[in-house]
């Protein structure tokens, strides 16, 4: 008989993926989009930050229908928004495209505090670290899909038959895992209101944070997630309109490099949450890797004029594989150093804050870009960042690991 931690995995591994791939095909057809709506390229910064802000709205306020409808519903629920939000940008106008952003931001919303309560409730604790990576590996390998599929099929067909078929990808991945629902939804709570009232109080919005006040390294952990978000955005929303307009890259070229940075996360997701369950000290690999990941941005930012396809690929896979794999250790910890009634609200609150720097990094970056007059001080930023914040959060972080 099958474990249930195997069927759970399976299910928030999938929707992981789709959740992903829908939001990355945005930025990776971000050089035709922009184009055709007569927007600045380095504009796919603020369409990020949009998306962001989404997923921090429905981490604020999206608590009590997760109690309420239950967390593999409220999977599908965000894949469906998600997918309308794409099927919206057909209308071709500013508005529409500032819509779908967000609405993809709503419907990856639940991906964090669904997939955390459901893995929480069935991985065996030996295992947390990887099991919870390897369901946070579904993002880049969300990322790799959009660069191997996405962009070939808008060079080909146009941005909207791309996006159409990311959209029905999403319907067929929801509807796949209603089966799970009776199991992996029984302990949802039928009575929790959702009425206007009680989803927008003050007591609502209050309880995500007051979660990461109960253990000393939740905001301390927080704040190190936010620094690697900022690099993590950046590098996620402009690689492949920086290779195109300054590494002389066509699209499918950005796309293909675009795919090992984000597969070499998927690699580095297992294999780091693997590292850190046999270490038993996941926070000390975080310290660590968050200072590698900085230096691997500056080889990045390195990369010559004019490039060969196999270099580029080999420092972005690089930078991917150290900037893009700490999600699911960190969210593992999330979940070890909070209450079990309490792992959502903290994921939550954690997770909002951390999308705060996939706000502000990309709309900084973007704004560097233009202030700047060229792309090598937004990328200095992002690196030195993630550097400084390592480095003050440590003293703090290794005490909690002892």
């Amino acid at each position: 008989m099958t474990s249930p931690w195997i069927a759970a995995l399976g299910a928030t591994l999938l929707m992981q993926v789709i959740a992903s791939f829908m939001a990355q095909s945005l930025p990776v057809v971000a050089p035709l989009l922009t184009g055709d709506l007569g927007l600045q390229s380095q504009a796919i910064g603020n369409l990020s930050a949009l998306n962001a802000f989404g997923t921090v709205l429905f981490l604020a306020f999206g608590g009590p229908f997760l109690a309420r409808l239950g967390p593999v519903r409220m999977l599908q629920i965000g894949a469906a928004l998600s997918a309308v939000g794409l099927l919206a940008l057909v209308l071709g106008t500013v508005p529409a495209l500032v819509f779908a952003a967000v609405l993809l931001g709503v419907g990856y919303g639940p991906s964090p505090p669904a997939g955390s309560r459901i893995l929480a409730a069935t991985a065996p604790p030996r295992h947390r670290s990887l099991i919870f990576s390897v369901k946070q590996a579904g993002a880049p390998m969300g990322g790799v899909l959009a660069g191997l599929i996405t962009a070939p099929v808008a060079s080909a067909f146009g941005w909207g038959a791309a996006l159409a078929v990311c959209a029905a990808t999403a319907f067929v991945a929801a509807l796949s895992i209603q089966g799970l629902r009776r199991d992996l939804d029984a302990e949802r709570d039928p009575a929790r209101s959702i009425s206007p009232r009680s989803v927008l109080s003050p007591r609502t919005l209050a309880l995500p944070f007051t979660a990461l006040t109960l253990a000393p390294a939740l905001l301390p952990l927080t704040y190190l997630a936010i620094s690697f978000a900022v690099v993590q955005g950046c590098l996620f929303t402009f690689t492949v309109t920086w290779l195109v307009e300054t590494r002389g890259m066509s699209l499918v070229q950005a796309g293909t490099v675009f795919a090992a940075m984000q597969g070499s996360g998927v690699v580095a997701r297992i294999v780091l949450g693997w590292l850190a369950d046999r270490t038993g000290r996941p926070i000390v690999n975080l310290l660590v890797q968050g200072l590698v990941a900085s230096g691997a941005v500056l080889m990045l930012a390195a990369l010559p004029q004019s490039p060969g396809l196999l270099l580029t690929a080999l420092l972005a896979g690089f930078a991917g594989f150290v900037g893009a794999s700490w999600n699911g250790i960190y969210l593992a910890e999330i979940a070890r150093l909070s209450s079990k009634d309490r792992i959502s609200d903290a994921t939550s609150g954690s997770t909002l804050l951390c999308f705060l720097g996939y706000v502000v990094g990309p709309v900084a970056y973007g704004v560097l870009v233009t202030a700047s007059g060229g792309w090598l001080a937004p990328m200095l930023f992002t690196a030195v960042q993630l550097a400084v914040v390592t480095l003050l959060v440590a003293p703090t972080l290794l005490r909690a690991s002892r």
